[in-house]
């Protein structure tokens, strides 16, 4: 198994660790109730993706 000959300095490993980061997750309005919802997700208020409603609640039944 390949070794390192030398280790990496602390200024290396941390520029190659600063692209490591989490940001935070793209959150948008469902264009129906209003709910905030992720992108390309059905919207968890209404059960609509895309104007058409995928999911029917067992309240509105």
């Amino acid at each position: 198994m390949a070794l390192p000959k030398r280790r990496h300095s602390r200024s290396r490993t941390r520029m190659r660790r600063a692209h490591d980061a989490l940001s935070t997750p793209q959150i948008s309005s469902c264009p129906n109730c209003g709910e905030p919802k992720m992108p390309h997700q059905v919207c968890a208020g209404c059960g609509m993706y895309k104007g058409k409603r995928i999911v029917q609640f067992e309240e509105e039944l």
